[in-house]
C-alpha cells in the first residue's frame, strides 16, 4: 500500500472515521463545521470518504486473494 492512492484512500478514510467518532461521541460534524459555508465542498469530502472506502474494501479483498494464492504456490 505504498502508492499515492493507497495513501490518499487510507488518510480519507481515517478523516471519515475521526468525524464519525466525534458525531458519536459529542454530536459534533467537523467536516459540516468546517465547511458549513459552501455544503458542495462537505458534500464532496463525504463523496470521497465514501469512494475511499470501497477502494480500501476491494484493496483488502484483492489483498487476501493474493496472499491464499502464495500460499498455495509455496505448499
Amino acid at each position: 500500500m505504498r502508492n499515492f492512492w493507497s495513501i490518499f484512500a487510507l488518510v480519507l478514510a481515517i478523516i471519515g472515521g475521526i468525524n464519525w467518532l466525534l458525531i458519536g461521541i459529542f454530536a459534533f460534524n467537523l467536516v459540516g463545521w468546517l465547511f458549513g459555508f459552501a455544503p458542495w465542498i462537505a458534500s464532496l469530502i463525504y463523496i470521497l470518504v465514501g469512494l475511499a472506502a470501497i477502494y480500501l474494501f476491494v484493496w483488502l479483498i484483492v489483498g487476501a486473494s493474493r496472499r491464499r494464492e502464495n500460499v498455495r504456490q509455496m505448499s
